[in-house]
C-alpha cells in the first residue's frame, strides 16, 4: 500500500443533515431482506467449528477483516477469547496465510447478513471491532455506511465493547449519533494513535501522517433497549 494515501473527501462538513431521519426509519422498520443461503451456510458452520474447538469461550468479532492481519493480531492478544474474522472478500482473506491458531477462524460472508444471524441465534459478543471500513463519503452515500445502513440495530444488539475506527472524523461522529440515537448509551469521538498499526489500512494511514479517530462503547444492555427489534 501506498503510503502517500488520502483522507476521504467529500463535501460534507459535519454529520449528515438526513441522518436522524434515517435513523428513525431504521427504529421504526425491520430488516426483513431474506438472508443468502452462502451466508447462512458460513454462519452455521464458524458456529459448529467455534463450538468444537473453542467452546465457551467468550467471543470477540473483527468485522470488516480484510486479509485477516487484524483477526490475527487479536487472537493472539486475547489467547482466553475465541476470534471470529469476517469478510465478504474471498480475495482480500486468501491474502493473509492462515495460522494455526486453536482461537481463530476467518469466514467469507456478507456481514449485514452474518450479523443478523448472529443476532438471531442468540449469540452475544465480548468485544466486537470495525477497523476502518468503508467510510463512503459521498454526501449520497450515506446509507451504504454502517451506522447508517437497516442492519445497524443488528449490530448493536450483538452488545459487548464495540470499536469502530476511521481516519475520516464525520465518519466517527456519525457513528457516535446513531449510537446515542438507537440506544441513549453514550458514545463520544476521540482521536487515536496507536503505538502499532493493527490493519494494513492502519499502517498506511500512520506512514501517511494522517489523524485517526476512533469510537469505543460498552453495550451490555439489555435487548429491550434497542428501539429496533429483528428476529
Amino acid at each position: 500500500m501506498e503510503r502517500n494515501s488520502r483522507v476521504p473527501s467529500s463535501a460534507q462538513t459535519g454529520p449528515h443533515e438526513d441522518l436522524p431521519r434515517l435513523l428513525e426509519r431504521r427504529a421504526a422498520s425491520p430488516f426483513l431482506k431474506p438472508c443468502a443461503e452462502y451466508n447462512r451456510r458460513a454462519f452455521l458452520e464458524s458456529m459448529e467449528r467455534r463450538e468444537r474447538v473453542s467452546p465457551g469461550k467468550p467471543l470477540i468479532l473483527d468485522s470488516c477483516c480484510g486479509n485477516g492481519a487484524s483477526a490475527v493480531a487479536l487472537a493472539e492478544a486475547f489467547p482466553e477469547h475465541y476470534v471470529i474474522g469476517v469478510d465478504k472478500s474471498a480475495a482480500r482473506l486468501a491474502k493473509h496465510p492462515r495460522r494455526l491458531m486453536p482461537n481463530l477462524d476467518l469466514v467469507r460472508a456478507d456481514l449485514a447478513d452474518y450479523w443478523r444471524l448472529m443476532h438471531g441465534a442468540g449469540v452475544r459478543l465480548a468485544r466486537h471491532y470495525l477497523l476502518y471500513p468503508n467510510p463512503w463519503p459521498k454526501i449520497g452515500q450515506l446509507s451504504r455506511r454502517w451506522h447508517a445502513h437497516p442492519v445497524f440495530p443488528s449490530l448493536l444488539e450483538l452488545g459487548g465493547r464495540l470499536e469502530c475506527r476511521s481516519n475520516w472524523r464525520i465518519y466517527i461522529e456519525e457513528f457516535c449519533f446513531s449510537i446515542r440515537h438507537l440506544t441513549g448509551i453514550d458514545a463520544r469521538c476521540e482521536t487515536w494513535r496507536p503505538d502499532a498499526a493493527q490493519t494494513p489500512f492502519e499502517k498506511k494511514y500512520l506512514e501517511s501522517d494522517h489523524e485517526l479517530f476512533r469510537a469505543v462503547v460498552g453495550l451490555r444492555y439489555q435487548e429491550s433497549d434497542v428501539r429496533n427489534q429483528i428476529s
